[in-house]
């Protein structure tokens, strides 16, 4: 079973320079007084599945490590199970992250819709990213919503392929809602809910108006007014954006009436940061938010 590494551990892995630079408060504080003064600054680092270049994707060990490297914000997927239970899996099956295929061989293709909670829950969520990480466990999203809390972190929560659970929006915000996460200061500081489903994304600002929202993927430049109508960010691919593109997104005002955000996705070199950053991105989302965070300074 993982068991969270202390300061020093990180350390070792990241190097010293990971403790003298400021944590999540810290960097969270700076960028919205950035976001709110209406300017450009360093983009905001977004730990991908958590730091999932160091540890096992959409875990605690990886929302863990984020937090000791730093980074207030951490992304996940979310999707549901047989019986409702919403969990944290990035792929619509748990063959590739965990031990499904030894565990319940007769059951391909091993979708998680397929699958009760409590079934998921006996796998191991670690092994196929090095032995120091058997035992992990895929969490349920009242779990991971618990410990990002706990944490002090932020979170940016991708509704993964809605069109597999019809009524998943609203099954997440019930969640959201019973787990403490929708209140004035979570919905306010802490929470982004995002979907490449435009239908998903218009079905969360529709249930809760003052959620903010991020739309995944690139549309047509004629076509961002029409999603400004009901999300706050564009979140596209790094290799689908130019400089050109990242000034269209700006030039507009989102559900919320303020200038539209975009956060690109999944730069994990400091060439490719430094690229997005001369773009001018508002957020970087990066399996290893520290190259990316050294990109920056």
């Amino acid at each position: 079973m993982y068991a969270r590494p202390a300061a020093a551990t990180a350390t070792a892995v990241l190097g010293v320079s990971a403790l003298l630079l400021p944590g999540p408060a810290a960097e969270a504080t700076t960028q919205t007084a950035a976001q709110s003064a209406g300017r450009h600054c360093a983009p905001l680092v977004i730990a991908h599945r958590g730091a999932s270049a160091y540890a096992p994707e959409n875990t605690f060990a990886a929302i863990d490590l984020a937090a000791d490297m730093g980074f207030a914000w951490v992304e996940n997927d979310v999707q549901r199970t047989k019986d409702g239970e919403l969990v944290v899996v990035h792929d619509d099956s748990l063959a590739r992250t965990t031990d499904v295929e030894q565990r319940f061989p007769s059951r391909a293709p091993w979708k998680i819709k397929d699958f009760t909670a409590a079934e998921i829950a006996t796998l191991d969520a670690g092994s196929w990213f090095g032995a120091k990480w058997a035992g992990a466990r895929v969490p349920t999203l009242k779990q991971y919503l618990n410990r990002v809390d706990e944490n002090g972190q932020k979170l940016l929560l991708e509704i993964k392929k809605p069109e597999l659970y019809p009524g998943i929006e609203k099954d997440t915000l019930r969640v959201l809602r019973e787990e403490g996460w929708l209140d004035r200061f979570h919905v306010k500081h802490k929470l982004v809910i995002q979907s490449f489903g435009a239908d998903s994304v218009k079905a969360v600002h529709q249930q809760r108006p003052d959620i903010t929202t991020g739309s995944l993927g690139t549309p047509a430049v004629a076509d961002l007014p029409s999603y400004a109508a009901f999300t706050d960010q564009i979140n596209p691919s790094h290799t689908s954006i130019s400089a050109e593109y990242v000034a269209a997104v700006h030039r507009l005002k989102g559900a919320h009436g303020e200038r539209l955000w975009i956060s690109t996705w999944t730069v994990n070199d400091a060439a490719g940061a430094a690229r997005v950053n001369g773009f001018g991105v508002d957020g970087i989302i990066t399996n290893n938010p520290d190259v990316v965070r050294d990109a920056m300074d």
